[in-house]
């Protein structure tokens, strides 16, 4: 028997979800501004396969928070074949928004202007403060002779502690989720969170070291990586204060260090390792989140789930 609704096959028939009204009502789904900048990641350390698809990873991740977006990578020390360097990126960005402007110019289209505004948002593919680092992306967009604005690096962030959080329990250092109460036999009692970018990086460090304190009720302190004695120093101060059960939280998002200092850390602090930070999605959209402030345009606000 047919219905009104549908032919009568047993099964439910979907129908269109009227839109909700009022100020309950879900927003509109931000796009990119037409001619908008270009978001340019500036990524350290010596360029490789694992590099850069760690580095597309996170510009898809915001590529899909911000549909439209012109999301690009440039590194830091690229060699303009297989890695372009941040330099060239940045010029071929201003090449492409001139040439625009001029092909809108010659089809005659009505209100057409002449570009203004940088030309990119250049984003620095670091957790925390590195003035060595940072001190090359300078350079480099002083070098490229483009108009960019250059925003800070992505944390101290909320968003950094769950993502710490996460690799920790991925580690098996850490229990995924307090609702439930779980244990970790190898859970630690202690957290070295591992920086790069001296005395600075440290304390910028500490402050999302303290968010993730919360989350796993357990202390955590910053260290240098490259400062010697750092890590051996602060892993004695938690054993000192009755942690027996250290684990090493790299604040890293990879690129920016060579791997194998993580793991002399993790040897001379006589403790085991959880890995970098890498694309986790947070990563990305704090990419965007900088972007978007440094345009003055609104972004979704960038949440992460917390980890229960």
């Amino acid at each position: 028997m047919s219905s009104p609704t549908g032919p009568a096959s047993g099964l439910p028939v979907r129908m269109p979800r009227p839109r909700q009204p009022g100020r309950h009502r879900r927003p509109e789904p931000l796009v990119a501004p037409e001619d908008a900048p270009a978001l340019v990641l500036a990524v350290p350390g010596t360029p490789s396969a694992a590099t850069r698809g760690l580095a597309e990873e996170v510009v898809s991740i915001a590529r899909s928070e911000l549909p439209g977006l012109d999301a690009r990578i440039g590194y830091l020390d690229g060699d303009d074949a297989e890695f372009p360097t941040l330099q060239s990126v940045l010029a071929r960005a201003a090449e492409e928004r001139a040439v625009r402007y001029e092909q809108a110019v010659a089809a005659g289209v009505e209100g057409v202007k002449m570009p203004d505004g940088p030309v990119a948002v250049v984003v620095p593919l670091l957790a925390g403060p590195d003035s060595a680092l940072l001190r090359q992306v300078r350079q480099a967009v002083m070098e490229s002779r483009v108009a960019a604005d250059l925003t800070d690096v992505l944390g101290p962030h909320p968003l950094l502690a769950e993502a710490l959080h996460v690799r920790l329990s991925e580690a098996g250092l850490a229990r995924a989720d307090r609702a439930r109460l779980f244990t970790v036999a190898t859970a630690a009692d202690g957290i070295i969170l591992a920086s790069v970018g001296g005395e600075e990086a440290v304390q910028a460090a500490g402050i999302t070291g303290m968010l993730l304190a919360a989350r796993l009720a357990v202390p955590v302190m910053a260290a240098a990586l490259d400062q010697e004695g750092s890590i051996s120093s602060v892993a004695e101060q938690l054993r000192g204060s009755g942690s027996q059960q250290l684990a090493l939280a790299p604040y890293l998002i990879g690129p920016e260090i060579d791997g194998g200092l993580l793991t002399a850390a993790a040897e001379e602090a006589g403790c085991a390792t959880a890995d970098p930070l890498g694309p986790y999605p947070a990563i990305g959209k704090l990419a965007l989140a900088k972007y978007t402030t440094a345009l003055g345009i609104a972004p979704q606000q960038a949440q992460g789930a917390p980890v229960r």
